[in-house]
């Protein structure tokens, strides 16, 4: 087997191992991260109802004003943080369930995690 298949297999296996325990619901969203090498996106969805609620990624139109191509990728994430709470927060949105989606809890993962709470989300 392929050393790239091989890591698809675990990475995928930790992304269903999270997301066997965790669902969103209603009262409390799930707020799912997904990274690449150069971008880091958010979204906070009601899993019920299968919607997103809200979304922020280094793409969008306020995060990407911020951006300078010396930015490093773990400001982006910071950026990208403040950006899902804000948007949250103005849709009534306090509490998600965080899910890391497979990622270990470190660097740009856990940097946007902690500029999120920051900025008033709770989990």
């Amino acid at each position: 087997m392929n050393t790239n298949e091989i890591k698809k297999r675990r990475q995928l296996r930790r992304k269903l191992s999270v997301r066997r325990q965790i669902s969103g619901t209603a009262q409390k969203p799930r707020l799912t991260v997904s990274r690449s090498l150069k971008h880091i996106y958010a979204q906070i969805i009601d899993d019920e109802t299968g919607r997103t609620l809200a979304s922020a990624s280094t793409l969008n139109e306020d995060v990407a004003g911020k951006v300078t191509p010396k930015t490093k990728k773990i400001e982006k994430s910071k950026l990208v943080g403040t950006a899902i709470a804000k948007s949250a927060i103005e849709k009534n949105i306090k509490k998600v369930a965080f899910d890391r989606n497979g990622y270990l809890y470190h660097g740009r993962i856990k940097a946007l995690a902690d500029s999120a709470r920051e900025a008033g989300l709770e989990f």
